[in-house]
């Protein structure tokens, strides 16, 4: 039997974080970026006593989530698009805008989806070298031509744990294009402290050529639900509800985001946890020359070039000791892994366990 002639799309799909290894039953999953502390107990109760009809679509508009938005950050809820994780509105903005031979900019160590969508749309991907595992506005802005249509870049940036300060971010839009769409996307921004940053929704609310994503994933601790959102010009936005799937977020994911949103309770104790443990966990391991990035995230961009040790065999130890780490070799990085900050007993037992690995140091 013949097979159906298909496209064939030359690129290396998404490889996710290790969740499970064969050898062990117990494991200490550090490889994805998750909430440390989970939930909120709000989104809990909520679950608890949950009674929805299951047999019915959810709001496709997402009406009530989208008020519960537009209300907590003070911007205009037509502007909102919300979707199965902000992934999906990556994957919705590279159909929008895309053709093929179009150019779309990212930095060269960032979150592989912008490119994985941008090759599926058509588009050629253009890396923007990066200086010190950071991003480069100047780098970026040598990489305009008549054919680039977005430029995308997480601020901070995944995996690298840099960021823009407010100054390079405002610098980066003033010289670009002004066709040229800025997709900035912040899903990291809560657990910025640094006294010069800004989130991207405070500097760009009112600019209609930069879109900016958020996700319901990271300190709010509803990744399993996939729930992300966007905010941008109207008319992109008009455009981008007609190509989206019609319910595409569960009426129990938006209900959990909307209680999510109400717990600054939780998310006040999510950074103060992400504090204490990051400063920590830095001057643990730079005892043993494992170099990090700045203090901007949950996680760390571990850096074994000055360690006694590769970063493949202290990975492969952990993993004896049921501990997994995020390789990062899918993201063209040698001879360095990512940590997430878990929670106490998770950093506790991560701490020991580097400690012995490098006994002999």
């Amino acid at each position: 039997m013949t097979t159906v002639i298909f496209k064939k799309i030359n690129l290396q799909s998404y490889k996710p974080g290790k969740s499970k290894l064969k050898s062990r039953k117990k494991i200490i999953k550090l490889s994805a970026n998750e909430s440390a502390l989970g939930t909120s107990g709000k989104v809990k109760k909520l679950l608890k006593n949950i009674d929805i009809k299951i047999s019915k679509y959810p709001d496709s508009q997402f009406q009530e989530l989208r008020h519960a938005i537009s209300k907590k950050y003070k911007i205009d809820k037509s502007k909102v698009i919300c979707g199965s994780g902000s992934d999906e509105i990556i994957q919705m903005l590279c159909q929008l805008f895309l053709n093929k031979n179009d150019e779309v900019i990212v930095p060269e160590f960032s979150f592989l989806m912008y490119r994985i969508y941008s090759t599926i749309a058509g588009a050629k991907v253009i890396f923007a070298k990066e200086k010190n595992f950071k991003i480069s506005v100047k780098n970026i802005l040598k990489k305009i031509t008549k054919r680039t249509k977005l430029v995308f870049l997480a601020n901070p940036n995944n995996p690298t744990g840099t960021y823009l300060n407010r100054n390079e971010i405002l610098d980066l839009r003033r010289k670009l294009n002004s066709k040229v769409l800025l997709v900035l996307d912040d899903a990291y921004f809560e657990y910025m402290q640094n006294k010069d940053y800004k989130n991207s929704l405070d500097i760009f609310k009112s600019y209609k050529n930069v879109f900016i994503l958020r996700t319901f994933s990271k300190i709010y601790g509803l990744a399993s639900l996939r729930v992300g959102w966007g905010y941008g010009d109207k008319k992109i936005i008009k455009e981008l509800y007609k190509i989206k799937p019609p319910f595409n977020v569960t009426k129990v994911a938006q209900l959990c985001a909307k209680e999510a949103l109400k717990d600054e309770n939780f998310i006040n104790k999510s950074i103060k946890h992400n504090n204490f443990w990051c400063k920590k966990i830095k001057e643990e391991l730079k005892k043993y020359q494992i170099i990090t990035n700045d203090i901007s995230t949950n996680f760390f961009l571990l850096n074994f070039t000055e360690c006694k040790y590769s970063a493949d065999y202290v990975s492969k130890k952990l993993e004896e000791y049921g501990v997994i780490l995020r390789e990062m070799k899918s993201y063209g990085i040698n001879n360095c892994l990512r940590l997430t900050i878990g929670n106490r007993s998770e950093n506790e037992f991560f701490l020991d366990k580097i400690r012995r690995i490098f006994k002999n140091v």
